[in-house]
C-alpha cells in the first residue's frame, strides 16, 4: 500500500481530498502547518480523527514570516504588488510537504488544489473556474512528479456534496478569498505593518497634484476605488506609484492610455515543459482571460513577454504561461513596458 502525506489546510477541499485518496486505498497522512499565530487548526484535526488517520501539527511560523510574510511586506514598501500565493506554493508550503514526506516515509504528497498532473506536466483542472494553476506555475517538474490532486475532475459542488455525504466538520466552511495570513482588513493590515507618509497625487496627463494619498502601500495599479478624489464625472483610476518622490499618479477613464502596456520583463521564472516556447498565451491576473504572447529569453536569465497592448500589468503578479489546458511555467513581473520604454512612473 502506497503512503501519502496530504496537507489538511482545515478547509473542504483538502479534507475531500484525503478522503478520496484513502478511499483510492493509500495509507494516508495528513500534516497541518501553522503559518500564523491566530491559525486554529481545530477542524484540520476533527476531519483527521473522522478519518482516523494519522495526523501530524507542524509549527513553522518562524519559516513562514521569513519566506512569505517579509517579503510580501518589502515588496509593498518599494511599490510593487506582490503574489503571495505563487511564492508560497514554491518555497514553502510545497516544500515542507516533501519534507515531511521524506519524514514519514511517503511515496508522495496531495493537496487540496484543483489542478491535474500528467506524466510531471501540469495541466488545467477540468472545473476552470476553479483552475489554480495560476498559483501552481513555480513547481518543477521533479516537484510535479510526487504530487497528486485527487479534486481533478470534481466540480466545488460536487466535493461539498462529498464533505456532506461523509459528515466532514468542514462541508459548509466558506472559501479563503484572500491573503491567508492577513485575517483583518486588508487596508489596516497594510497601514498597520509598513509606516505610512502623506504624498502627492498627481494627474499624470496634466501632471498635476489634485489630492494627497496616506501610504503608496495602500494602492495597486488598475485601483479605482478609495482614492480619496472627487469632482470628477468619469472614474480615476491608479496608474504609477513612484517610490522615491511618494508620488501616487492617476488618470481619468478606464481606457487611458497609462494602464497599457506592450511588454513585460520576468524574474524568477520557472518552465516546467522540456521546451523553451516563442509563443504561447499568458494570463497576468488569476481571474483573467489569457493573451497571446510572445517570448524573447534574455542572457540574464529574465524573460521579455511582448503582447498586444493590455491593461494593468503590474510588477509583482505572476505572469503564467500556457498551451492549451498545459501550464508551462511562469514568472514575476519585474519590470512593464510601452513601445521598447519601461514606464516611468512605475518605479
Amino acid at each position: 500500500m502506497k503512503k501519502v502525506i496530504v496537507g489538511i489546510s482545515g478547509g473542504v477541499d483538502s479534507s475531500v481530498a484525503a478522503l478520496l485518496l484513502q478511499k483510492q486505498g493509500y495509507e494516508v497522512i495528513g500534516v497541518t502547518f501553522v503559518f500564523t499565530e491566530d491559525f486554529d487548526p481545530t477542524d484540520a484535526i476533527l476531519v483527521c480523527k473522522k478519518l482516523g488517520i494519522e495526523h501530524h501539527v507542524l509549527d513553522y511560523k518562524n519559516e513562514f514570516k521569513h519566506k512569505v510574510i517579509d517579503p510580501f511586506l518589502n515588496d509593498y514598501k518599494r511599490g510593487v504588488t506582490p503574489n503571495p500565493c505563487v511564492l508560497c506554493n514554491r518555497y514553502v508550503k510545497f516544500q515542507f510537504l516533501y519534507d515531511a514526506m521524506k519524514k514519514y516515509a511517503c511515496d508522495c504528497i496531495a493537496t487540496g488544489h484543483y489542478a491535474k498532473v500528467i506524466h510531471n506536466h501540469l495541466y488545467k483542472s477540468s472545473d476552470l473556474n476553479k483552475d489554480q494553476t495560476y498559483f501552481l506555475c513555480e513547481l518543477t517538474n521533479e516537484e510535479l512528479s510526487r504530487v497528486l490532486f485527487p479534486l481533478e475532475g470534481i466540480s466545488k459542488d460536487e466535493v461539498r456534496q462529498i464533505a456532506m455525504e461523509n459528515d466532514l466538520v468542514t462541508a459548509k466552511k466558506k472559501d479563503s478569498t484572500d491573503v491567508c495570513f492577513i485575517t483583518s482588513n486588508f487596508k489596516n493590515y497594510i497601514q498597520k505593518k509598513i509606516k505610512s507618509n502623506k504624498g502627492d497625487i498627481i494627474d499624470i496627463s496634466s501632471r498635476k497634484k489634485i489630492g494627497e494619498h496616506h501610504g503608496l502601500s495602500q494602492f495597486t495599479i488598475g485601483q479605482r476605488r478609495g482614492l480619496g478624489i472627487g469632482g470628477t464625472s468619469e472614474k480615476m483610476f491608479v496608474v504609477g506609484k513612484d517610490t522615491k518622490h511618494n508620488t501616487l499618479y492617476v488618470a481619468l477613464g478606464e481606457n487611458n492610455p497609462y494602464l497599457f502596456s506592450d511588454s513585460c520583463i520576468l524574474e524568477y521564472v520557472n518552465f516546467n515543459c522540456d521546451y523553451r516556447p516563442t509563443e504561447c498565451t499568458a494570463k497576468f491576473r488569476y481571474r483573467q482571460q489569457e493573451y497571446p504572447v510572445e517570448l524573447e529569453y534574455l542572457k540574464n536569465g529574465e524573460v521579455l513577454v511582448k503582447y498586444k497592448e493590455i491593461k494593468g500589468v503590474t510588477p509583482g503578479q505572476a505572469c503564467v504561461f500556457y498551451q492549451k489546458d498545459l501550464c508551462i511555467g511562469g514568472g514575476i513581473i519585474k519590470e512593464v513596458r510601452k513601445k521598447n520604454q519601461k514606464l516611468w512612473y512605475l518605479l
